[in-house]
């Protein structure tokens, strides 16, 4: 089990995380959360952007799967185009 310590809430909704779980966890000030509220439990779950070699990765399934779907550049830049209309 992980580390257990006890924390308030205040007037403004606000929760601090004790030191000793933000060490331990590496939080650093404007990390962000996801917040899943069930009943009485509330469950913090840190999220962080990928890094570069899951992005690397990412970009390359995309390439594959555009690729294999027929998409060329310019279909891409039709769309971006397109979706930048909306707005």
């Amino acid at each position: 089990m992980g580390t257990i310590a006890t924390t308030r809430m205040s007037s403004k909704g606000q929760v601090v995380i004790p030191e000793t779980i933000r060490k331990r966890l590496k939080l650093n000030p404007g990390d962000q959360f996801i917040v899943v509220g069930e009943g009485d439990v509330v469950i913090f779950k840190a999220i962080s952007a990928p890094g570069m070699e899951t992005f690397d990765a990412l970009i390359q399934q995309a390439r594959q799967q555009a690729k294999a779907a027929g998409l060329k550049r310019a279909d891409i830049a039709r769309a971006v185009s397109k979706a930048r209309e909306r707005k």
